[in-house]
């Protein structure tokens, strides 16, 4: 219940049951109790007001390269600061990029769901658009297409050029369950200077052009059980190409 109003995740509400910070209608809260909306709930001896059960919201957010998702202190700016009060008040990344990078994130209130779509996720294709120094040789493209990581073979299917002019130039990269840190870490193997990586789609979701850098939206029913039930996966040969150049 704790999560699901957004009042804290499920392990912090662990502990504060376990420290003896919770009670219910005036004794002390043990863990797996239940309660319904005619019991009286309080932390630390403050009210907690139980809302109705809502909806869980999941949020699509455009977030700006630097800018921190969640804050990490009182004096951060994070991007969830910005949203709706309604939302929630603490929330949960979903397979969230490295602060140095950008593009589609997911944010939820519900621990529970956030823990479900960080599992679906992982099945999920995704795209990127990086911005590199110079142009990437044929050894580095046939690299990206191998894709591989002390934990195991990353699936990358399509690597195409973006056009750039000077020093600096676009690629387009697509792939299955690729996190940021391993697209990071799988650029650097090949001797990449990426300047920007973006994520610009994730399963079905698409970052629009509409949305603003600094804004967000809210997931429809519909586009929370495709995260959730997404099309399996093919297997890829360990020798077939990966890459569509």
């Amino acid at each position: 219940m704790l999560s699901q109003i957004g009042l804290a995740s499920r392990r912090e509400a662990e502990q504060w049951i376990r420290a003896g910070r919770l009670s219910i209608n005036g004794r002390i809260a043990q863990l797996g109790e239940r309660v319904s909306a005619q019991d009286q709930l309080r932390l630390d001896g403050r009210p907690i007001r139980q809302r109705a059960p809502s909806k869980p919201a999941v949020l699509l957010c455009h977030r700006s390269p630097g800018m921190a998702l969640l804050p990490r202190s009182g004096a951060d700016e994070a991007i969830v600061m910005q949203l709706p009060r309604s939302a929630g008040r603490r929330f949960t990344s979903i397979s969230p990029l490295p602060q140095i990078d950008g593009g589609l994130e997911l944010v939820s209130a519900d621990g529970d769901l956030a823990a479900q779509l960080q599992r679906a996720v992982r099945r999920l294709p995704s795209e990127f658009s990086l911005r590199v120094r110079g142009e990437l040789s044929p050894a580095q493209l046939e690299g990206l297409s191998g894709g591989v990581l002390d934990r195991g073979r990353l699936q990358i299917t399509h690597v195409e050029a973006g056009g750039g002019e000077g020093a600096n130039h676009w690629y387009t990269l697509r792939g299955i369950g690729i996190s940021g840190n391993d697209l990071r870490q799988l650029l650097e193997r090949q001797g990449i200077t990426v300047s920007r990586v973006l994520r610009t789609r994730l399963g079905e979701l698409q970052l629009e052009r509409t949305l603003a850098r600094g804004r967000s939206r809210e997931l429809r029913d519909e586009e929370i059980r495709q995260l959730l039930n997404p099309p399996a996966a093919p297997d890829m040969p360990a020798d077939s190409p990966a890459n569509d150049r």
